[in-house]
């Protein structure tokens, strides 16, 4: 039975389909076709296009009950690494990494890093403004679960978008950045004070807004400090929870006094960093 479609509602309905492919066609091209192993999958996302500082991203999907790494992996794990070289009209690409959580690593220590999803915003500075930009990348992590899997993708993405589908999900994952602060700024959240106790030994004492918990990570001047992460200590002076850490993971032939630490402080509702010279 042949059924006659008015012309005025078979326009719609072409309207509609041509618009939703334009919809899908745009979010393709502001995503990379997601690079998949067995418990993970990750991509790159593309900001909108304007003038030689760009913004884009590295998504993560984790399989439930998995986990994958921060830049700083705590007593067990492995950092993720990223090559960005074979990308064209790219000058830097800056990773900005959200605050993380920290696990229980099964071995009676503590691993930092993520789970479920995760977006790793890039800042991206163009060679020449107004050519285009394309951005590779050798991406190198590890999933963990019980054992640790060391995965390798590569993944390829042009900025070419004037308004990108992805601007939105890009913004939520900078908010989630910890954010620069000084130590004794008059945050409610903040770091109070950072002092040597003996040799070895370093108390970090925080301001914490009534009784919530708050994670504190440490990381030395260049990769290869591997300063295990701050313990809380009780008790702890009235309105302020008190951390401390032994100066152990140094690299051979480095010496404590003078080294420049970064602290990352994350509360349940916002993070911070602050640096500091250790005396």
């Amino acid at each position: 039975m042949l059924t006659r479609v008015p012309r005025r509602a078979a326009i719609g309905v072409a309207t509609t389909l041509l618009a939703s492919s334009l919809a899908l066609a745009a979010h393709a091209d502001d995503a990379s076709p997601w690079q998949r192993d067995g418990h993970s999958a990750v991509r790159l996302l593309a900001g909108s296009r304007s003038g030689a500082v760009l913004l884009g991203g590295m998504a993560f999907q984790i399989q439930p009950g998995w986990k994958t790494y921060w830049r700083m992996p705590g007593d067990s794990g492995v950092p993720p690494r990223f090559d960005f070289s074979k990308s064209d009209n790219v000058e830097a690409v800056t990773v900005m990494w959200p605050a993380p959580q920290k696990f229980d690593d099964g071995a009676g220590g503590h691993s930092i890093g993520y789970h479920d999803q995760i977006v790793l915003p890039l800042r991206i500075i163009a060679k020449a403004a107004d050519k285009p930009v394309t951005l590779r990348a050798e991406i190198n992590y590890a999933v963990c679960e019980k054992l640790c899997i060391p995965v390798e993708a590569r993944a390829e993405l042009g900025f070419n978008s004037v308004a990108s589908t992805e601007d939105a999900n890009l913004r939520a994952a900078l908010d989630t950045v910890p954010k620069p602060a000084a130590i004794g700024d008059p945050n409610p959240l903040t770091i109070r004070d950072v002092k040597r106790d003996g040799p070895k030994n370093v108390v970090v004492d925080v301001v914490v807004p009534d009784a919530r918990t708050v994670s504190l990570f440490v990381e030395g001047p260049t990769p290869d400090w591997a300063l295990p992460i701050p313990a809380p200590v009780e008790p702890s002076p009235p309105g302020v929870k008190r951390f401390s850490f032994e100066l152990d993971g140094l690299p051979p032939g480095a010496q404590p006094g003078g080294a420049a630490l970064k602290f990352t402080l994350v509360g349940p509702e916002k993070s911070y960093e602050f640096n500091t010279n250790l005396e």
